[in-house]
This record gives structure tokens, sequence and C-alpha cells, in this order.
């Protein structure tokens, strides 16, 4: 892969350097600047297509945050190139829609795991290969969960590359895979569906890097289908906060 000639990496714009071993990967762009507001001594260092990273640090130590964009694809560039640029623990922070009925408009939650339903770990790993959350980051995000007072939820999430085939999958021509699979899923007890975190958890195994996830529950479709209370939902400093107490706990064990 050839670089820009100061170094920086081709799709983030960042070098090493630039980013502190600790990172938060939101999707949303417009997120980092929320999300930076909660490290101390923040400054943008890159503004690249999808990628925003602002750098800062949390109980003295260099942190980041670096945005991904939607799905799996630009996912698993953003943590290529900041793992190249320095980086070695990510949580992503997002948004999902709750699937098994318990999980409500507003809760937390953490994936220990996610279904390869999307495309991009295929090219990484055999399907066979597990998904899998780092356990020692799941332990800090359910434990800054408790502290914080949430309604939170741990388990597997189903990962997709089609918003709307999650959505409208009886309009798809692949209508019966859709909607045969996410019945196995809810048989499964499967938490909630997101876009991101099966890629991520896959290419992090491969770099030998740390990965987990956390997230908002917008709404929950299975919810809305059985006629439950099911508000939706946007305000996603919940999962914020989470996220950052947890890589607190992280640092001040490392030190």
């Amino acid at each position: 892969m050839k670089y820009a000639e100061d170094g920086r990496q081709y799709h983030i714009g960042l070098k090493e350097g630039d980013v502190g071993e600790y990172v938060i990967l939101p999707g949303d762009p417009k997120r980092c600047k929320k999300i930076a507001a909660y490290f101390e001594n923040a400054q943008q260092v890159a503004d690249r297509r999808e990628f925003v990273t602002y750098t800062g640090f949390l109980n003295g130590v260099k942190v980041s945050v670096t945005s991904t964009g939607i799905g799996g694809a630009s996912a698993a560039i953003a943590l290529e190139e900041l793992v190249r640029a320095g980086a070695k623990q990510f949580i992503r922070v997002g948004t999902c829609g709750g699937m098994d009925t318990d999980v409500k408009s507003g809760d937390i939650v953490i994936a220990t795991g996610a279904i390869r339903m999307e495309g991009t770990s295929k090219e990484y790993a055999p399907i066979e290969f597990p998904a899998v959350a780092d356990h020692d980051l799941v332990n800090e995000l359910v434990n800054s969960a408790k502290e914080l007072n949430f309604n939170y939820h741990v388990g597997v999430v189903e990962c997709k590359d089609s918003f709307y085939g999650q959505h409208e999958p009886e309009k798809m021509p692949v209508s019966y895979e859709l909607m045969n699979k996410w019945n196995a899923w809810l048989r499964l007890g499967c938490k909630a569906s997101e876009m991101e975190s099966a890629a991520l958890f896959i290419v992090g195994s491969y770099l030998r890097v740390k990965v987990a996830s956390v997230f908002l529950v917008v709404a929950n479709q299975e919810r809305e289908k059985q006629g439950l209370d099911n508000p939706v939902v946007h305000y996603t400093d919940g999962a914020i906060r989470v996220a950052v107490e947890a890589f607190k706990r992280v640092i001040d064990k490392s030190k």
C-alpha cells in the first residue's frame, strides 16, 4: 500500500503518533466531537472521507476517537490503518436495533460476539471462525454500565450489510433467506442488530488487537410487531459514557 509522502495512512489521514493506544470508534463523524468532549485537551487531528479523528487524554494517557462510517467495509479500513498508526485497543460505540423483546429503547447492549451476516469479514476469515469481542474489554464495559446504573444487556448481536434488508426484508428478492435467518437469530437469543462489530472483531483477531462494542438501543422492531411499548431514542450519551469509563478502568489498571 502506498502512503502519502509524509507517512499518513491512505484513507484515515493519520501517521504514527497522531493517535493513542486506546481508540473509540463511532460510525457517525458528527459524534466524534461529542465523544472528544470527554477527553482532556482534545484536538482534531484528521478529517478525510468518513474518517474524522480527535486525540486527547484520559487519566493522563493519550486516547483518540475515529469515526468509521456505515458498515463493515469502512470500519475494517479504519481499524487496519489505526493499528498501523499505533493503536492497540478499540471500543466501538454506536446504535443498534433491539431484537430480544427484553431489549428496550434506551437500553445499553454490550456485544460478546457477532453473527457474520455481512461480507467484509469473509475476506479475512472462513465463516466457521467466530467473531468474538475481547473478554477484558467486555468485562470493563459491563463494570462501567453497572457503575453508571444503566439498564444493559450482554450477548450476541447480528451484523448485516443492508439496513433495509433488516427493516423491509419482505421487499427483497431474497426475502426467504433474510426472514428465515432473522427468525433463527431470534430463537438463538440474539440481543440486537447492527452493522460493524462482526468485521471489527474478525479484523481485530487477525491483527491481534483488542476490540469490543457497546450500543444504544434506538428501538426494537420485534416489540413493535407485538404491540409493546417502543419509543424511538437517539440519545447516545449513555453508550459513550460506558465506553469512556471502560477505557479509564483499563488505563488505570495498566499503570
